[in-house]
């Protein structure tokens, strides 16, 4: 091979058409082997978004996540989670294996506030995963390049980044590097890997996750109680609510 075009192949961004594309960070292993075997490096991206694609609320995409966000969490990393749909339930969080005093939660009243909350939080160095929630409630507002800015400040950032999406997104083309579709399989979760830095997926993964407890509204001041935002993270969180 030419020496050229060896110097251009140990680029992270250039890669074979029949090989994984070097991940430009060490990535975070996601709990599940048979996953992180078809992840390029190996396990979930830090630096760039992963796109969740959810057929339906509550088939086991946060337990998917689960291992890789416990595994932060007890290291005494921060973990945020953005405009999710229902107010986390405490208890379940804490019997998964999170520890509660590393996670932060915000609550956009809209969709632009939850874009710039994610963009800021993506940008920081501090917070080692991002969880954020566009799904029907944001359908309307947010602009086009959005996915795009969310991209870009994870790269900043170098954290890892988990947009959650309803299926329905999926035959639109988005900038994130790694796209999953997950379904609900019986007592399994499907996963999809429609998009990824390497070759084409030959097959599904089915995986079994034990499914997190329902989140319930009503349970909300455990963890808020538990898990206190530091002073600048609370000045942020009134700058969203404003």
């Amino acid at each position: 091979m030419h020496p050229a075009l060896c110097g251009a192949l140990e680029r992270g961004e250039v890669r074979r058409g029949d090989a994984f594309a070097v991940a430009p960070a060490p990535t975070l292993a996601s709990g599940f082997p048979v996953l992180d075997a078809e992840l390029p490096g190996g396990g979930w991206p830090r630096g760039a978004l992963t796109e969740l694609l959810v057929e339906d609320e509550g088939i086991g995409e946060l337990g998917l996540l689960r291992p890789a966000l416990a595994a932060l969490t007890t290291a005494g990393r921060s973990v945020l989670l953005l405009a999710p749909p229902h107010a986390p339930h405490a208890p379940a969080w804490a019997a998964a294996g999170l520890d509660l005093a590393g996670l932060r939660l915000v609550f956009p009243r809209g969709s632009r506030d939850a874009l710039w909350a994610g963009v800021e939080a993506l940008r920081c160095g501090g917070v080692a995963a991002t969880l954020l929630w566009l799904d029907d409630r944001f359908r309307a507002g947010l602009p086009a390049n959005s996915l795009r800015r969310l991209q870009l400040a994870a790269g900043e950032g170098g954290g890892a980044a988990f947009c959650l999406r309803p299926a329905a997104f999926a035959a639109q083309a988005s900038p994130a590097p790694l796209r999953l579709r997950l379904q609900a399989a019986g007592r399994q979760l499907r996963v999809q890997l429609l998009k990824r830095r390497g070759p084409p997926a030959r097959q599904d993964i089915l995986l079994d996750i034990p499914r997190l407890a329902r989140h319930f509204p009503g349970m909300a001041h455990a963890l808020a109680g538990t898990a206190l935002p530091a002073a600048g993270e609370r000045r942020e969180r009134r700058r969203v609510a404003a």
